[in-house]
């Protein structure tokens, strides 16, 4: 499942590369990245982490206790209720799209222009949601059975299809944005499509029922609604951070997606990755009473995440500069735009560690069908990001990279508090073998920041060009994931102590 992450990852960063090269820090470029923004924003609501987070332990339980009648009588009236939510959710917004614009992005709304270019591109992409969200349905299925592969490769088809829509489809529009809207759509007709194969494999495809009083659905609403809510709640997060873009430059707007996307590599790759596979893992230890691998799953899920994110941070902070120079500077995306996202990813990275392990704690509050406490955090995560938006992006003056500072410090308050309530809950223990383990990598981690500090004073690494310049750029990189690597060995950290 990771290799398929990374690659997703990977070929995600060259479609942010070929948007960025064909819109650069433009008006399109911002009604894209926003109206895409749009469906995603719902999908995050139900499709994703709600979604998951109530169906995962209701189906994996039954499969668990061989009762395959009820899983399959469930599943269909769950396909049912989805198609029938996803229809005239779908039909509403194609009507309504001036109103979503309104909402989301109201700079566009007051401007007739941008707003007639918004509402067309938002209906040629709003069915998209429609099409993910079942391709969620069919990826917690197959995570269900402990199959990961095809929904970690799924994004791959995405980032592809927007690539050659970016790179070569672009030049048959006049307008080039809507090569890329259309290619938002049939991406989410492929990812579908791909969900089939696997599906067959498993031996399992769900039938359209329309039995809504079924007890488990009635169960799966119950658990649902405050994930939707927990989850509208992070989203809402994401809504006030891009109302309060549009007060600045479209380069400074630009510049905080371009850092996020980077920040998303190591969260993604990593972090959602092991969340996925922990769900369903956790799920079957408390559903058949198994306690002790149940703390023993989610130490080891923190204890990777831990491993991963320290030294991504900090190496994404002290060598973050070249490696946006590296993969964004090119085409209609200049130095000065470099500049504004690094100041961004500069701020994020001070929340990435703390991003990461709220992707493995908060499972383990849904695996035991738990979905309000992740609520009342995400409540309180929120009104602390609003507090502290005001205070650095407008109050003190930090601007686009406050927003960032503000969403890191919120995650890391939240982290504390779900740590505090599974310490409570004596689900997690702070061991001696456990602060060794920060100890040896914290070591490990100053020899690697020891090692990037000292290239980026004595390389100057503006002496290279085209490929030269990838290669210097990437042999720093594995050098110092090398020098991380070897030392945590050194220091007696062993692949079986983070997943076996």
């Amino acid at each position: 499942m990771g290799g398929w992450t990374f690659a997703s990852r990977i070929l995600g960063l060259l479609r942010d590369m070929a948007t960025t090269n064909l819109l650069g820090a433009s008006v399109f470029h911002d009604v894209f990245v926003v109206v895409l923004k749009i469906p995603n924003v719902f999908r995050r609501f139900f499709a994703e982490g709600a979604f998951s987070q109530a169906f995962i332990p209701i189906y994996k339980s039954l499969i668990s206790k061989n009762k395959e009648t009820e899983a399959s009588a469930f599943l269909n009236s769950l396909l049912g209720l989805m198609i029938t939510v996803l229809f005239f959710f779908t039909v509403a917004a194609l009507i309504f799209a001036p109103i979503f614009i309104f909402f989301f992005a109201p700079g566009f709304y007051f401007d007739s222009e941008t707003k007639s270019l918004a509402v067309e591109m938002l209906r040629i992409m709003f069915p998209y949601l429609a099409l993910i969200s079942l391709v969620s349905f069919a990826a917690g299925i197959q995570n269900s059975h402990n199959s990961f592969s095809v929904p970690a490769a799924t994004p791959l088809i995405f980032n592809f299809t927007l690539i050659i829509f970016a790179v070569f489809a672009s030049k048959f529009f006049e307008i080039p944005v809507f090569a890329l809207a259309w290619g938002v759509l049939l991406a989410g007709f492929l990812q579908l499509l791909l969900q089939m194969f696997p599906l067959t494999r498993i031996g399992i495809i769900p039938k359209i029922a329309f039995d809504f009083k079924n007890q488990h659905i009635r169960r799966f609403g119950l658990l649902i609604l405050p994930a939707i809510l927990a989850g509208g709640v992070a989203q809402i997060n994401l809504l006030i951070d891009t109302f309060l873009l549009h007060f600045y430059h479209l380069v400074a707007q630009l510049g905080l997606y371009v850092s996020d996307r980077l920040i998303q590599f190591p969260l993604g790759v990593f972090a959602i990755a092991i969340g996925t596979v922990l769900l369903p893992n956790l799920t079957q230890h408390f559903a058949n009473e198994n306690l002790l691998e149940f703390k023993s799953t989610l130490m080891k899920g923190i204890k990777l995440v831990i491993f991963i994110g320290i030294p991504s941070s900090l190496g994404l902070a002290i060598f973050g500069y070249q490696i946006l120079e590296m993969l964004f500077q090119r085409g209609a995306f200049t130095a000065n735009d470099v500049m504004m996202a690094n100041l961004g990813l500069q701020m994020f990275t001070i929340g990435l560690p703390f991003f990461m392990l709220m992707k493995v704690l908060v499972p383990c509050f849904f695996a035991q069908q738990n979905t309000k406490t992740p609520l009342y955090v995400a409540i309180l995560s929120l009104l602390i990001n609003i507090i502290l938006n005001y205070l650095f992006a407008f109050y003190l003056g930090f601007g686009h990279y406050g927003l960032a500072l503000g969403s890191s410090l919120a995650a890391v308050v939240s982290v504390m508090i779900l740590l505090m309530i599974l310490s409570f809950e004596k689900l997690i223990f702070i061991s001696l073998d456990f602060i060794k383990f920060i100890f040896k990598i914290s070591v490990a981690t100053l020899l690697m920041v020891l090692y990037l500090l000292a290239v980026t004073d004595l390389v100057n690494f503006s002496i290279f060009n085209g490929m030269f310049y990838v290669i210097s750029i990437l042999l720093v990189i594995c050098v110092a994931a090398l020098i991380f690597l070897l030392a945590s060995y050194v220091l007696g950290i062993r692949p079986k102590d983070l997943y076996q």
